[in-house]
């Protein structure tokens, strides 16, 4: 694992011209065991289950043009999925968005590498080979945040490698952390953040546990 200084994190945001717009989504229907597709239907001995990506799952989105890969991350208990729409606000690539009132919220993006370089649709692609971990983290930045990215708010920024994948983390200001990665011709992020400060103080370790538990399979891998 390569660990970056704030310092050096802020040098990694050379890039990208920032796309989109971001909003949270509506209401939340809190998790019970077996209720929200792709679930778990029991919790591992730390309290998470498991969300994982359920097979044929519609994406519309205007990236539908391949199987979508069935990411997975960790949900606490009383997380909830929320809609998405074709409408929302955060942008057409918004893949699903999980919520708790009292803790924070996340979103999963799933874009065709394309909007970074000119790859063939049958392509194999991992985000070290795509862009630097600041042009991808300023290019999704509306989406993920709903206002362009200053690099002062960048406090933290990993590369890292998990079952064979390279994966940029970052954590943003004021309580945001992201995970991305892509594989075959796609790039997923996925971002979760506090509610408010109180939130981040008493939740910090569960939202991190979320971030880091975010995995993508590679292609031919259930």
């Amino acid at each position: 694992m390569a660990i970056v200084s704030r310092r050096a994190a802020v040098a990694l945001l050379t890039a990208a011209p920032a796309l989109g717009a971001a909003s949270s989504a509506g209401a939340v229907q809190g998790l019970t065991a077996g209720r929200v597709p792709g679930v778990s239907p029991e919790a591992d001995d730390s309290g998470f289950y498991t969300y994982k990506r359920p097979e044929g799952k519609s994406g519309g989105h205007g990236v539908g043009w391949t199987e979508i890969p069935r990411y997975s991350f960790k949900v606490p208990e009383g997380w909830g999925e929320t809609p998405v729409s074709i409408a929302d606000l955060g942008g057409t690539e918004i893949d699903l968005r999980f919520a708790d009132k009292q803790e924070g919220n996340l979103m999963v993006v799933v874009a065709p590498v394309a909007r970074f370089s000119d790859i063939p649709p049958n392509a194999d692609v991992r985000i070290n080979e795509l862009a630097p971990p600041g042009r991808i983290l300023s290019g999704f930045a509306p989406e993920l945040f709903g206002s362009p990215l200053d690099e002062e708010d960048v406090l933290e920024a990993r590369v890292l490698v998990k079952e064979g994948l390279s994966y940029y983390e970052w954590a943003v200001r004021p309580h945001r952390l992201v995970s991305a990665t892509a594989v075959g011709n796609r790039l997923l992020i996925l971002s979760v953040s506090a509610r408010n400060a109180h939130a981040w103080r008493k939740h910090e370790n569960v939202l991190r546990t979320i971030q880091s538990s975010f995995a993508v399979p590679k292609p031919g891998e259930a």
